[in-house]
Formats: C-alpha cells, structure tokens, sequence
C-alpha cells in the first residue's frame, strides 16, 4: 500500500491558491487547504477535489492569518505532513504616506510573520520525511520594488529573504525551501488596474501577456516533484521577461 503525501496549502480560496491545489491533486498529493473569508470557492474547490480524485484526502481548515492564535490553529488541523505551500495574501496599492501602521501590521501578519510561525510549529512534521518541502509565492515586487506598493514590496522581499536562510538551516533535514516570484498574473488582484493601464503594463512586457494562475501552480509542482531535488533557496522568476 502506497501511503498518502500531504499538503497544506495556505490561501486556497485564491486564484493562485486553487490552481496550485488543483495541480498538486492531479500530482497524487491529499491537501489541507487554508482558507480566511471566502468559503465559496474553497468548498466548491474541495467538492471537485473529492469526485476527481477519490483516493486522496481533503480537508478545510479555516483561519484568519491576521489573528495571532491563527498558526497554532491550523498547526493543530494538520496531522501528516511532507510539504507547505505559501499562497496567502493580500494586497495594497497606497502611496507610503497614505499608509497607516495597522495596513503594515497586517501585510507582515499575512504575508510574514503567521507563515513563519507556522512553519516553525510544522517543521518536526516535515522533518519526519526523508525529503519534503516548503514553497512560498513572492513577487516581482519583492524584488524590483514597486511604486505605490512599497510595503506590499517590503513583505515579499522579507520572504525572498527567509526562503534563502531558512534554506540554508534546513538542508540537512532534507526540507528544500523555494519561492516562486510572478510577474503580472492574471487574477483579481490587478483589478484596480484600468484597462488602459493593464494594456501599458503589458507593453513592458517581452512576451505580450499575464501569466495564468495554472503557470504559476505548474512551477510549484516542478518544485514539489521531486524533479527538482537539488535545488534549495532559489527564488523562481515568472514573469514573462519583465525582470530578469
């Protein structure tokens, strides 16, 4: 009897999010898949789930990641583990001085600190396979910094950073960190953008479009395959050549 990979999926109400779940379904792996407020989607997502693979395991666990109890919640849902994938997030297009201290606070709670704890909590769970993994979404902006997004910027950079330290800490324990940085993708997200502004954001790039949420789960998966074992602390660019 083959024994069940599992996943925990953080975001999986999202686009990114449920692209990802889907692909890594597809891939054999039973998911535990987080979602905040929008229940919608992720229970549809779960339903579909159970009919197209009805020998995995999938399972909701709620939890806000702005809450400070939020990581010891979803660390006591999950029981066997060989992988996290980091999709969580949110959004915020202001000028720096438009900012207040409560929008910085909850960017860092989604997107670094609660991830963080949480991956804390779960790594004895990781460390129990001779090989599994940890897979953050970060940004181009975590890189190129963006105007109008700055703190938005700051907090993928922190994940760019802690994916190449964290890397380096648990190699030996054969845990392989990575992110995956997109570009513009084709989600929700890039709905304040008006159309004449999405068309110039495409001019600057060399391949004339967004990604799909599905290109961004297809590289997640390459990541988790085992086809890419050998690579740690890499940060994953995909965005079409518009930062290289």
């Amino acid at each position: 009897m083959i024994s069940k990979k599992f996943c925990l999926v953080l975001g999986a109400s999202g686009a990114i999010g449920s692209a990802i779940a889907k692909d890594l379904a597809n891939d054999g792996w039973s998911l535990y898949l987080q979602f905040n407020q929008n229940d919608k989607p992720v229970k549809e997502l779960l339903l579909q789930l159970e009919v197209e693979f009805p020998n995995q395991e999938f399972m909701l666990v709620q939890a806000n990641m702005m809450d400070g109890a939020a990581a010891e919640k979803i660390a006591a849902s999950v029981f066997s583990l060989q992988a996290i994938v980091v999709a969580s997030g949110q959004s915020l297009y202001k000028l720096i001085d438009d900012t207040t201290p409560e929008d910085m606070q909850a960017l860092w709670k989604v997107h670094v600190q609660t991830p963080i704890e949480l991956i804390s909590k779960l790594a004895p769970k990781l460390r129990k396979n001779k090989v599994s993994y940890v897979t953050m979404i970060g940004s181009i902006w975590g890189e190129a910094g963006g105007a109008g997004e700055v703190v938005y910027s700051t907090v993928k950079g922190a994940i760019h950073a802690f994916v190449k330290a964290y890397a380096q800490e648990v190699a030996y324990n054969g845990i392989h960190v990575n992110a995956v940085a997109p570009g513009l993708i084709n989600t929700k997200m890039n709905g304040h953008l008006s159309e004449e502004e999405f068309r110039i954001l495409l001019e600057e790039i060399p391949m004339e479009r967004a990604g799909k949420p599905e290109e961004v789960a297809h590289l997640v998966n390459f990541l988790q395959s085992g086809k890419a074992d050998y690579m740690t602390g890499q940060i994953l660019r995909l965005n079409g050549g518009w930062y290289i």
